[in-house]
């Protein structure tokens, strides 16, 4: 079924217009950071479809990995990635990340990020899952806030970086597969602008409403892959979706994480009936990479019977917690859980998307003057499942890598922007359709057949379910953001299933019970989507 080109009509000689240097599209960390090290003589502008204080990075809680202690090394933190990507890691992509942490780990603490610290020289290091060193720097559960925090707070004293917040980006501008900037919705004045640059940043974070429950914000709907693809941008991995393995299960909240860093402090799970599990499925245990944890949660609950299991760290006194895990501590109080005490009540819940924009380590696509960093791209790092700790570390690495690279790219280019007249005009109607039961309804689907554990049968039926979604909206004449999302949210949720109908194995974060062996010689691979 073809989509539309754009989602709205528009003439780019009647629509208001800003021209920039450079425009980034999100204002989590790899958005905010790549702003920052972009030089100040240029123009840039940060569009953010809410406030720029709400992003997926502001709710990371572990920390940030980086090999600083003396038994550890860019190269042990190398092994670990690849063995937790299972196969389909990019080296030339994990050796920059690894090589090039230090550094960029020691640009926040210049733009005043308070890491925890074991003395006034060094930082405090923790292990997470699939971690063979201590190599987690952190501030206490809150990291993601902190960093964010510090990095808003510089951005906002830059004279050459405007803030426009509340402005939705719909759809990249093209002429011959070059980026001529960004269509956006104007929240506050109901209106369209067209957003010129010669660079355009995406940095939009994931696509966790795909799914019923997520750890993600309500805003990451998957806008930055859908106007990249319907733009001709290539997509790569996008069957592999990590489920953390501890969210809270609570009537009140199914969103709120339960670092992995408790786990890495020697918390133990158990079902419901008590029993530890985890020896018995891995020999880490606890400490397994996420996909055999979240696995192994899943088949314990199918099990017993039951929605949850327990995370216990009662052996671990009051003090100590409320010290190291301060907003954990105290969100479970309000439930009414002492997690000095009492068991954690948790279950998996989607929380990182692998696939997004296919880039290399210079954050390009395969439009010229378009760019992607963060958790929207992918440029191989993260393979067929993530490694723990590593997004924040990836949205810094590779926003430096576009920041120093803007000045070569401006080069190439003309002073001014070219002047371009497009008219996009459709047959699209209003259509009186429930968006928000769509919403729902696919994350249902999502939820429950391109999940944890997946199958032909299964994976069938969520296919048909959204093509008839993608019937519907196909021709509807998308007016609010709502309408936007909604039709990011059916196309990603499209090839999602595609890829995961595609890949006849079970790799990293993708498993089949139809297929339940690694397949090398068949899928050691990257499928790859792209439009036209």
């Amino acid at each position: 079924m073809e989509e539309s080109r754009y989602l709205v009509d528009f003439d780019t000689d009647n629509i208001r217009t800003e021209l920039h240097d450079v425009i980034i599209i999100g204002s989590g960390i790899a958005g905010v950071y790549t702003a920052l090290e972009i030089p100040e003589k240029y123009d840039v502008a940060i569009l953010t479809k809410e406030t720029i204080e709400i992003s997926n990075s502001v709710l990371a809680q572990g920390g940030i990995a980086v090999s600083l202690d003396k038994g550890d090394s860019p190269e042990l933190h190398f092994k670990d990635t690849i063995y937790a990507g299972a196969g389909l890691c990019d080296e030339k992509s994990v050796w920059v990340l690894v090589n090039e942490a230090a550094s960029n780990i020691e640009a926040l603490c210049e733009f005043g990020v308070n890491f925890d610290r074991k003395s006034q020289n060094e930082l405090s290091l923790s292990r997470e899952a699939a971690h063979s060193k201590n190599r987690i720097i952190h501030a206490g559960d809150t990291t993601g806030k902190e960093v964010c925090d510090k990095l808003i707070s510089v951005v906002r004293t830059r004279e050459n970086v405007k803030i426009k917040e509340r402005v939705a980006a719909i759809d990249l501008i093209t002429e011959n597969n070059v980026c001529k900037g960004v269509l956006t919705y104007d929240e506050d004045s109901s209106s369209y602008v067209l957003y010129r640059a010669n660079v355009v940043v995406c940095a939009t974070g994931g696509f966790g409403q795909l799914y019923s429950n997520t750890t993600n914000p309500e805003v990451a709907t998957g806008d930055g892959v859908g106007l990249a693809y319907r733009a001709g941008a290539e997509l790569m991995d996008m069957e592999f979706i990590q489920f953390h393995p501890t969210v809270l299960f609570h009537p009140d909240n199914k969103s709120f994480l339960i670092s992995e860093a408790v786990r890495g402090e020697g918390a133990i799970l158990r079902n419901i009936n008590g029993e530890r599990f985890m020896p018995k499925y891995h020999e880490l245990n606890e400490l397994a990479p996420r996909d055999i944890v979240s696995r192994s949660i899943f088949h314990e609950m199918k099990k017993t019977n039951s929605t949850h299991v327990y995370l216990d760290i009662t052996f671990k006194d009051k003090e100590y917690l409320e010290q190291r895990f301060p907003n954990i501590y105290r969100t479970c109080l309000s439930y009414g859980i002492d997690i000095s005490k009492d068991y954690i009540p948790v279950a998996p819940a989607e929380h990182y998307c692998m696939g997004g924009i296919r880039t290399d380590v210079f954050g390009r696509t395969n439009i010229k003057g378009f760019y992607a960093c963060g958790e929207v791209a992918c440029n191989g790092i993260h393979g067929a499942n993530r490694l723990a700790s590593n997004s924040l570390l990836e949205g810094l690495v590779f926003g430096h890598k576009i920041g120093t690279e803007v000045e070569n790219i401006i080069e190439d280019y003309p002073k001014e922007p070219q002047k371009i007249s497009i008219k996009a005009h459709s047959n699209r109607v209003l259509k009186d359709i429930d968006v928000n039961q769509i919403k729902k309804d696919i994350q249902e689907t999502m939820t429950q057949y391109v999940g944890i554990v997946r199958e032909r049968e299964g994976l069938e039926k969520a296919k048909k379910k959204i093509e008839e979604y993608c019937d519907l909206i196909k021709d509807m004449k998308n007016i609010n953001v709502r309408d936007f999302e909604t039709q990011n949210i059916v196309l990603i949720s499209r090839l999602v299933i595609e890829a995961a109908l595609e890949r006849n194995e079970s790799r990293g974060a993708h498993f089949r019970l139809d297929h339940q062996k690694t397949d090398d010689e068949n899928w050691k691979r990257n499928i790859i989507k792209r439009k036209f």
